[in-house]
């Protein structure tokens, strides 16, 4: 069986004020002519379609679009939300849309037609080889997880109440899916998961929404009764656990300046038969991933020199001057008006700074780089020891992390 694997289209993203929709547009008709060369069995795209809850009317055009000419051509798409998204939202209309090979999840936990009674939906496809579960996994918080499994009458409240952390939110959820019983029937069965979250040990960069102190994190091994982990979340493709079957595809745009070592692709996934050649270091099936290169309408630049070293007109020559461009100068003094006489140049100009004297003394008096590795719980240790004169309690710092993870929970 063909997957395709896309992920965090963010559609309807702003980057300093440039609207990336006609970026999105290009590089989706991009991936449409990808599918048409590859006919994949199925589409998964894991989440973070739209980049706000609440989409502009253009992004939902891009994506509406998007989906009908797939439809068109005969695909089955499969659609999670992620954390960017509103599930409820992105979900409206599925029931007519199952019709054309348009599969989106509800929200988790929803009793929604076509989810199980925990609220994952799931779906039976067949190729030579027999049958691949698929399961779609929206973005999911602790509490949505508590609440579908008490609904569903596989948990009581007091033992719903211990799941407190995403790892174990996962962990429930997963296990709820039986995938260990269906594989005892059928030693054929394999299984595939569509998921938005983050992993422990991932690779992260500026444009993510990834949480101080790891709350979110999810270890790998958590997915280890999956042939397949299609992942969204983190903008950099990369794959992830001993047997490197749990990937994330990354965006296919670059969304900020740490992305640009980044080459964005679409993923490709060739799953074959249970107990095949390869079957030991991929959890089961023969398991052939490869990448097919995304080459953007515009690229992004991150360029440094004094304001006469980058407009000069050799250095222009050499340069693309339509990528999406930073420019650090090295001047000694402010250039007047360096933005609006830049952009002569650079129309694209999304940041201008300086690296000289002033700004590396600021710089050195304003570093927080230590405080960005260091979790909320951790910061909030020191200042209750500085306070009073004591450490925290174990009680202290469980009722504490409680409490980071209701906040955190109510902001998401």
């Amino acid at each position: 069986m063909k997957l395709l694997h896309i992920s965090d289209l963010h559609l309807g993203k702003r980057i300093n004020d440039f609207s990336m929709i006609e970026d999105q547009k290009f590089i989706l008709a991009k991936i449409e002519e990808i599918v048409e060369r590859e006919r994949p069995d199925a589409i998964l795209i894991a989440g973070d379609i739209y980049d706000r809850s609440i989409p502009s009317t253009e992004a939902m055009e891009v994506f509406e679009r998007f989906l009908c000419h797939l439809s068109d051509g005969g695909n089955q798409v499969f659609v999670i939300s992620g954390n960017h998204d509103s599930a409820e939202r992105l979900s409206f209309g599925r029931a007519l849309m199952e019709g054309s090979g348009i599969h989106i999840a509800p929200a988790y936990g929803s009793a929604a037609a076509g989810a199980n009674a925990e609220g994952t939906t799931h779906f039976a496809l067949q190729d030579q080889y027999g049958t691949v579960d698929l399961y779609l996994l929206p973005f999911v918080k602790p509490a949505n997880v508590r609440h579908a499994l008490v609904r569903s009458g596989r948990m009581s409240e007091d033992e719903a109440a211990g799941i407190d952390t995403y790892a174990k939110a996962l962990a429930a959820a997963i296990a709820a899916m039986d995938i260990p019983a269906k594989a005892a029937e059928d030693s054929t069965r394999r299984s595939v998961l569509v998921a938005h979250q983050f992993v422990t040990g991932a690779a992260t960069c500026e444009s993510e929404d990834v949480i101080v102190g790891g709350l979110d994190n999810i270890d790998a091994d958590v997915f280890d009764a999956f042939d397949y982990v299609a992942l969204g979340h983190l903008h950099g493709p990369q794959a992830l656990g001993p047997k490197r079957n749990i990937r994330y595809s990354g965006t296919p745009l670059k969304y900020s300046f740490s992305e640009l070592a980044h080459q964005k692709s679409v993923t490709i996934v060739e799953l074959g038969a249970k107990g095949d050649a390869g079957a030991e270091e991929t959890g089961g099936a023969e398991l052939e991933i490869r990448t097919i290169p995304l080459e953007p309408l515009r690229e992004w630049a991150d360029l440094r020199g004094t304001f006469e070293q980058v407009t000069n007109e050799a250095f222009l020559k050499k340069t693309d001057t339509d990528a999406y461009t930073r420019i650090t100068l090295l001047d000694e003094d402010d250039v007047p008006e360096a933005i609006a006489r830049l952009k002569t140049y650079y129309p694209n100009l999304m940041n201008l700074r300086y690296d000289n004297k002033r700004t590396q003394a600021e710089n050195d008096l304003s570093d927080g780089g230590e405080l960005k590795q260091r979790s909320e719980i951790e910061l909030l240790e020191e200042l209750f020891e500085k306070q009073n004169n004591a450490e925290m309690s174990q009680r202290q710092k469980d009722l504490a992390k409680g409490i980071l993870e209701t906040i955190k929970e109510e902001w998401e």
